[in-house]
C-alpha cells in the first residue's frame, strides 16, 4: 500500500542481518559473537585430557616413593625425571664442593644408603679428584675432575662423560648434586636428568 508500512515477510523468531548488535553491551566492539561453541570446547578438551593422562597404579606409585627416599631426592623431582625421561634414576653425580657443603651426619646418612654404583664423583682437577672422597671415607663408583674455571659448555659435558662412560651411563639417568644452582648449567650442557642443589638434597637428614 502506497505510504503505507510494509509488512515483514521475515519468519517470526528471525533476527535482522545484524540485529545481534542492538543488544550489545558498552565497550563492545559491535563484532559479531566470538565464544560461541566456548563451554563445549572447553568440556570437549578437559575430558580428552583426563582420558590421555595415565593413572599410575597405587603400588607403582608407592615403589617410586620408596625408591625416591632410597636415592635421597625429594620424591616430586624423582617424579618429574620419570615422567619427562621415561627411565629410573640410575646414579647421582656430587662434586667435591656438594660433599663439603654438607654437615657430617647428613652426608653419611643420604649417601650411606646409596648401592655403590650409584655414587659418582666430580672433584678437583688431576690427582686432586681424589681427596675430598677418601677424606671422607666415602666410596664412588666412578670419579673424574672438575671441568676448567669458566668452561665451555663442551669442557663441561666432556668432563661429565668421562665420568659417565666409565659406568655406562646414558645422561638422562643421572642427577647432578652441587653446592649451588649455578652448576645447573653442566648438567644441561651435558644433558643430565636433572639438578638438586646441595643444601636441598642434605637437607633434613
Amino acid at each position: 500500500m502506497a505510504g503505507g508500512t510494509t509488512a515483514s515477510t521475515r519468519p517470526a523468531g528471525e533476527k535482522a542481518a545484524g540485529s545481534w548488535q542492538s543488544g550489545s553491551r558498552l565497550g563492545h566492539n559491535q563484532g559479531p559473537p566470538l565464544d560461541a561453541g566456548r563451554a563445549w570446547r572447553a568440556f570437549a578438551w578437559k575430558k580428552a585430557r583426563a582420558e590421555g593422562l595415565p593413572k599410575a597404579p597405587l603400588e607403582l606409585v608407592r615403589r617410586h616413593v620408596a625408591r625416591a627416599a632410597a636415592l635421597g631426592l625429594p620424591y616430586p623431582v624423582y617424579a618429574s625425571i620419570r615422567l619427562g625421561t621415561g627411565r629410573d634414576v640410575a646414579a647421582l653425580l656430587l662434586t667435591g664442593g656438594a660433599l663439603l657443603a654438607a654437615p657430617a651426619a647428613l652426608r653419611q646418612a643420604r649417601l650411606g644408603g646409596l648401592a655403590p654404583g650409584e655414587r659418582l664423583l666430580l672433584a678437583g682437577r688431576g690427582g686432586a679428584a681424589r681427596a675430598p672422597a677418601e677424606a671422607l671415607g666415602i666410596a664412588f663408583a666412578a670419579r673424574g675432575p672438575l671441568p676448567d674455571p669458566e668452561p665451555s659448555n663442551g669442557a663441561r659435558r666432556r668432563a661429565i662423560r668421562a665420568v659417565l662412560d666409565l659406568q655406562r651411563l646414558p645422561g638422562d639417568t643421572v642427577v647432578l648434586i652441587g653446592p649451588d644452582r649455578r652448576q645447573k648449567a653442566w648438567g644441561e650442557a651435558a644433558r643430565l636428568a636433572g639438578f638438586v642443589a646441595a643444601e636441598d638434597y642434605f637437607a633434613g637428614g
